[in-house]
């Protein structure tokens, strides 16, 4: 049975509701694709039937079948090293000056935002032991966060398949880095454990979260309408450090969303400083 706009209405208002994430119209067809599945999974058949179920139940926050939902409607793209000039950024410009900066006084913080499955984290931690091995474990922390509690626990697993770590890992940090595992591939301990995964909704306060010198909120802003794209950068900007950059996706920008940010060039990207 193909989904009525009622139903996808009732979803849309669902995963707003929890996550900020605005389903346009032209998104019927998503839903109907990836709760199709789920639906078959719960013995509805259907989405009106997975809608159905979902009306009866009253406390929707803390229950399985409204999580599997909302995680199913989460994107979860990427790869390492992904679009691979903000990481050549990070190793000629960012870090040296930020380390020039603290002369090591400090601990350098970096966030990595809605980072799905934990690819973007894990790059970085790769990069800083190729290229800053004089870094100390104490003087770096590496936060990985996402709302999906699989993703998490994929990211926390560190395994991934043969196809993801072809995609944009170096086959040198590959075998520097990894354990071959048979039909998968884990990043080592000495990686795994430099990173801290969290669960964080970033349409909620950024209570628990330490002053950033770096944030990567690459291709995120593009699944929110404009108010929440708001909301978020004014998040953002409470905990990013006044010398600090944020690295957004190629196709996003805080221009006419944020005035407190000012876009700063490098030769073949672009990243945003406080004003």
């Amino acid at each position: 049975m193909p989904i009525t706009i009622a139903d996808f209405d009732y979803i849309r208002k669902l995963v707003y509701d929890r996550t900020g994430v605005f389903l346009s119209e032209d998104k019927m067809y998503l839903v109907e694709s990836r709760l199709g599945i789920l639906a078959k999974q719960a013995g509805t058949n259907s989405v009106s039937g997975l809608v159905a179920e979902l009306k009866k139940i009253k406390q929707q926050h803390f229950n399985p079948l409204y999580e599997s939902i909302v995680e199913a409607m989460m994107t979860n793209e990427t790869f390492f090293f992904r679009d691979v000039n903000p990481f050549e950024i990070l190793k000629t410009s960012i870090v040296p000056e930020l380390l020039k900066k603290s002369q090591g006084d400090r601990t350098l913080n970096i966030w990595c935002a809605a980072c799905s499955s934990g690819q973007e984290p894990y790059s970085i931690a790769m990069l800083l032991r190729e290229y800053f091995p004089q870094l100390a474990r104490n003087q770096v922390q590496i936060i990985g966060s996402d709302i999906s509690t699989a993703m998490l626990k994929r990211a926390n697993s560190g395994c991934y398949a043969q196809h993801e770590v072809l995609r944009g890992l170096p086959t040198a940090l590959l075998h520097k880095y990894f354990h071959d595992c048979g039909k998968e591939w884990q990043i080592k301990e000495e990686i795994r454990s430099s990173i801290e995964f969290r669960q964080i909704n970033l349409t909620q306060p950024l209570n628990s979260m330490p002053q950033m010198d770096i944030i990567f909120l690459r291709n995120v802003l593009i699944y929110f309408d404009v108010q929440t794209k708001q909301s978020i950068l004014a998040r953002v900007r409470r905990v990013l450090r006044p010398e600090g950059y944020l690295f957004l996706g190629g196709g996003e920008t805080t221009v006419n969303l944020d005035s407190a940010f000012k876009p700063v060039q490098f030769e073949k990207a672009v990243c945003y400083r406080l004003i």
